[in-house]
């Protein structure tokens, strides 16, 4: 079975079609989304609808849909605080949402066991220790050990860092953060997601890096007009630093 493994949307509609259209190419089964569909990005009503739809798709919960859901003053406060270019994304984005779409994002899983061809499969967001916990290139081998200690499934599939990458850990783990579909934090801003490939308790995974028109993309993120929306419709064109 062959599966697409997709994560940080971020309301990306260009990344994101020419990323399906990458999947229908490599012949891909089915979709694992490991969330963060909407927040901060040019279309967030677009692609929660596009997404709702999907009947192939297998979806958890990222720490900014989890925001979206429970928005409130606790949660615009901690990103005034940190981050206030998001704390002004995400009171946009609650408008443009609908009910539904808010449930939605309120209903999905942290994460999610899985059996894929006899192979067991971990899907979380951050880490299967919190959902904004980082795996980045680089990291101590022991560290990356320390966050997967006690979690059984062989392979573990994150997302949130927007930053691909991959380890195989001295007890049988293998992680593989799949990068982010619509904001990517790459010396080249392709859209990037993984291929995975499951046989008899097997796998091979691939990492795919797709070109998108991230200059519509930034244009429409620029016309949100939020303050610091200009911000991250620069980010779609020049990654130099991740935000969430």
């Amino acid at each position: 079975m062959r599966i697409a493994v997709l994560s940080d949307i971020h309301a990306n509609v260009q990344a994101l079609e020419s990323v399906m259209n990458d999947v229908i190419a490599q012949g891909c089964e089915y979709v694992f989304c490991l969330g963060d569909l909407a927040m901060a990005g040019p279309q967030p009503k677009e692609i929660l609808e596009y997404v709702m739809a999907q009947n192939t798709w297998t979806v958890i919960q990222g720490n900014t849909d989890k925001m979206i859901a429970q928005y409130g003053e606790q949660v615009q406060q901690f990103l005034q605080a940190q981050y206030p270019v998001m704390a002004n994304a995400i009171a946009d984005d609650v408008l443009k949402l609908d009910g539904s779409q808010k449930a939605y994002l309120n209903d999905l899983p942290p994460m999610l066991s899985l059996d894929v061809e006899g192979c067991s499969v971990l899907l979380v967001h951050g880490s299967p220790r919190a959902n904004n916990e980082d795996i980045l290139p680089g990291m101590p081998l022991d560290t990356i050990e320390e966050i997967v200690d006690g979690t059984k499934e062989k392979l573990i599939l994150c997302g949130h860092t927007h930053i691909p990458c991959g380890y195989q850990t001295n007890d049988g783990h293998t992680v593989v953060n799949v990068g982010s579909v619509g904001r990517p934090m790459t010396k080249e801003p392709k859209a990037c997601y993984c291929v995975i490939d499951f046989t008899n308790g097997s796998f091979e995974v691939h990492h795919r890096f797709v070109e998108y028109d991230n200059k519509l993309a930034a244009q429409l993120m620029s016309a949100r007009g939020f303050v610091g929306a200009d911000r991250l419709a620069d980010l779609l064109l020049n990654p130099v630093e991740r935000h969430m």
